[in-house]
């Protein structure tokens, strides 16, 4: 089952590459100690039935499962005379499998509760530093009153600031990391002129643009008018959408900027170049390095620039003055213009094509595969054509590993084909043993649904595992009635029959301890937690569902196919001796 995994790329394979390892060499060593150790073991600790004394509690399981055994024994026959119902209920599980796959929300990689929690925050492009201050002290307030918080860093430059939120164990809260988000997401946004983004750390971190939510998505054009413009109505189009929250984007097109414009003429006149100009402006506000203090155990930069009162206000460019080169002082406003207005802080580009890049985060309740959908059904009514959407980083990742997983799950299915294949000699036994895969899918997805868990990488996976636990039902039964025919020379029916009324105390107890190794994690007990429940309500729920439907189907397969094959047997036995009296009155 999970050679495929083993071979895979991407963040799908780096993730589970251990996992196959371990499961596989798990496998073999177990299958060395049930080949060697076992039947020693058996040797000397199994007794004759007649010299083992059972107390009250053996009698009383013993003649439960004795009940449970009459009741198989007469339920089985009256379902092997009602072939065809069951292949119509088959085909029906089938096909609503496959819907309940395309209706479930889908899922990256399930948010954990670390205790910490990130804090983007954002102000006005023309907001200046000491209003940005302000606004964060105030938010600082209020995540320090906050009851679920430990201790928090605080970090603020130009309009953006960030925090980083240390929670209290989980122990001491009862609120979740998600659910302190929500709560604290309502106290933040009663400070005005601040944005605030909150975000859940996700385990893995896959690598993206910076940006101040979880996932993205980056435009391109060749045309920056044209990429402005519809960044902008597009990031607006998502704000109010129902699957998003805290949407932003890169594209700061409203940042106060001055023009200085020189009068290089005049500026002649008075002995002055634009080279001197430039260099009193670097020196007066673009804090130039000019010294280097060094002490024992640090060293210093001494940074120039003019005093604190003459940056706040462009006005109070006009009261600097140039050093002539003939060592007068002349006023910038003899020889400049100032223009006041506004434009980019910086342009992003992608791919050396100018770029936009949105932020968003998710609604509770919302899952990833619907939000792309989202996003890719406005994009496809409205881009204009010579643009480009990429999803980025998790967004990218879910794309990638949501086509790879479905090949993931075919390529298992083959390979366990050929592999019973190739044990049993037989194209069809194989397909016997994998009937009962439709019912373990189905109970797993169904389980998914129920419980109000998307189908993420963690919960694939268990259905992949699920695979490799409901087909040993089928080999055990399957096994025992090939041999039953062969050996014995019973029918397909009796032997089928005979191989489920013996197998039925192994099949029940494997299945029994699939079920409990699975319990604790579908419980969802312990750090990460949330990562791990998908994977076990999978388990337990495939199992759960598929566990009293395949003792059932996988007879009437058994006898439906070795019917099939008789008359497609007899079939050729009929066609081939009349075609040779054929070819030789033609001939």
């Amino acid at each position: 089952m999970f050679i495929p995994v083993l071979f895979m790329g991407g963040i799908v394979g780096r993730l589970f590459r251990e996992f196959s390892v371990t499961i596989g060499l798990a496998v073999l060593v177990s299958g060395a100690v049930s080949l060697t150790l076992t039947p020693m073991l058996c040797s000397r600790f199994l007794r004759a039935p007649s010299a083992v004394v059972h107390g009250a509690a053996w009698s009383f399981t013993e003649h439960a499962f004795q009940a449970m055994l009459r009741f198989y024994d007469r339920s089985l026959w009256k379902v092997l005379s009602r072939r065809r119902l069951v292949l119509a209920f088959s085909a029906a599980v089938l096909a609503a499998t496959g819907l309940l796959f395309m209706v479930i929300p889908k899922g990256f990689i399930p948010s954990e509760d670390r205790d910490q929690i990130m804090v983007q925050t954002e102000t006005a492009q023309d907001a200046s530093y000491d209003v940005m201050t302000a606004s964060q002290l105030k938010l600082a307030d209020i995540i320090g009153r906050d009851e679920n918080v430990e201790r928090f860093m605080s970090s603020v430059g130009g309009n953006n600031g960030r925090m980083f939120v240390v929670l209290k164990p989980r122990g001491q809260r009862k609120l979740t990391a998600d659910e302190v988000i929500t709560e604290m997401r309502t106290k933040l946004m009663s400070v005005p002129g601040i944005r605030v983004y909150l975000t859940n750390p996700p385990p893995i971190n896959v690598g993206a643009r910076m940006g101040r939510s979880l996932y993205q998505v980056t435009i391109q054009a060749t045309d920056t008018d044209e990429l402005n413009h519809y960044a902008a109505d597009l990031e607006e189009r998502m704000r109010g959408m129902t699957e998003f929250l805290d949407v932003s984007s890169d594209l700061q097109l409203r940042n106060p900027l001055v023009r200085v414009e020189m009068d290089r003429d005049r500026a002649v006149t008075m002995g002055l170049t634009p080279l001197q100009i430039e260099t009193a402006l670097n020196a007066a506000y673009g804090t130039r390095e000019v010294s280097t203090i060094l002490t024992p155990n640090n060293q210093y930069s001494v940074i120039m620039e003019v005093a604190t009162e003459f940056q706040s206000d462009a006005s109070r460019l006009s009261t600097l003055y140039v050093r002539s080169s003939g060592g007068q002082l002349v006023p910038l406003k003899a020889v400049t213009r100032l223009h006041e207005e506004v434009g980019p802080l910086s342009i992003n580009h992608s791919g050396q094509l100018p770029s936009v890049t949105i932020s968003f985060n998710l609604k509770p309740g919302v899952s990833l595969g619907a939000a792309i959908d989202a996003i890719t059904k406005i994009t496809k009514a409205t881009m204009p054509s010579g643009m480009v959407v990429n999803f980025q980083g998790s967004a990218q990742a879910f794309l990638t590993s949501l086509g790879s997983m479905g090949w993931l799950l075919v390529l298992a299915i083959v390979v366990i084909y050929v592999v019973l294949g190739i044990l049993y000699e037989s194209f069809y036994h194989p397909i016997t043993i994998l009937s009962a895969l439709p019912f373990a899918g189905f109970g797993a997805i169904l389980t998914l649904l129920v419980f109000g868990q998307d189908l993420s990488i963690y919960s694939f996976v268990g259905v992949i595992m699920l695979v490799g636990l409901v087909k040993k039902n089928g080999i055990m039964m399957v096994d025992f009635a090939i041999e039953a025919q062969r050996k014995e020379g019973k029918t397909p029916m009796e032997a089928i029959h005979e191989a489920c009324m013996i197998r039925f105390r192994p099949i029940m107890m494997t299945t029994m301890a699939a079920l409990m190794a699975g319990l604790p994690l579908a419980l969802g007990l312990g750090a990460g937690a949330e990562s791990r429940q998908p994977l076990g309500l999978a388990v337990v729920g495939g199992l759960l569902f598929s566990q009293t439907l395949t003792l059932y189907v996988t007879p009437v397969f058994y006898v439906t196919i070795d019917s099939l094959r008789s008359r497609l047997g007899r079939r050729s036995a009929d066609v081939t001796p009349n075609s040779v009296p054929a070819a030789a009155e033609a001939i």
